[in-house]
C-alpha cells in the first residue's frame, strides 16, 4: 500500500465523533469492494501480490500486480 493510499483511507476514514466505524467502511468501499470484483472478473487470481494506490482527485484505489523480488536478489 503507498503512503498516496493510506492518506485516502485516513481522509475517507477519520471521524473522532464515530470511531473506527468510518474507517471500516472506507477499507470497504475503496478496497474490499474493488478488489472483489477484480477477483471475480479473474483479473487477480488467489496469490497474487498487488500494489495498491489511490487517485486523490477522484478518491479511488488502484490494484497493479507487484513484482516481487527473490530472497536471493
Amino acid at each position: 500500500m503507498t503512503e498516496k493510499a493510506r492518506e485516502l483511507l485516513f481522509r475517507e476514514g477519520y471521524d473522532p465523533q464515530f470511531g473506527a466505524r468510518p474507517l471500516k467502511r472506507a477499507i470497504q468501499r475503496l478496497i474490499q469492494d474493488p478488489l472483489a470484483m477484480k477477483l471475480l472478473d479473474g483479473d487477480v487470481l488467489p496469490g497474487d501480490a498487488l500494489t495498491v494506490d489511490a487517485d486523490m482527485k477522484r478518491g479511488e484505489m488502484h490494484f497493479e500486480h507487484a513484482t516481487l523480488k527473490s530472497a536471493r536478489g
